[in-house]
């Protein structure tokens, strides 16, 4: 059964940066997509990116297109999302989630995640 879990949120000014990381199993990291996921308060939880294990990475939020970068290193079983330019409102909670890669595009579909992390927060002040 795949595991993953989040770490390295904080409070930070806006304009800082913050690098989150999501260890995983070396099983779930072979063979899982990874994502990253967020929800601020009182909204619903939205598809940040994702990495597959190929390292070919896509971002879904356009609002962090540019702002934040998914990595993945393979040696140490873990995801990363730097993000840089933080503004309030990417205040929310991350998370990282894990999903049999399916092949073709649907490593590209915020849809399918069964392994989810317990979430990290990251709160941007203005």
């Amino acid at each position: 059964q795949a595991q993953v879990s989040e770490s390295g949120g904080g409070v930070v000014q806006a304009g800082g940066s913050l690098r989150l990381s999501c260890a995983a199993s070396s099983h779930t990291f072979s063979s899982y997509v990874m994502g990253w996921f967020r929800q601020a308060p009182g909204k619903e939880r939205v598809f940040v990116g994702a990495a597959r294990r190929s390292g070919v990475y896509t971002y879904s939020l356009e609002s962090v297109k540019g702002r934040f970068t998914i990595s993945r290193d393979s040696a140490e079983n873990t995801m990363y999302l730097e993000m840089n330019s933080l503004k309030p409102e990417d205040t929310a909670v991350y998370f990282c989630a894990a999903k049999l890669d399916a092949g073709g595009s649907s490593w590209l579909r915020s849809y399918g995640y069964s392994y989810w992390g317990q979430g990290t927060q990251v709160t941007v002040s203005s």
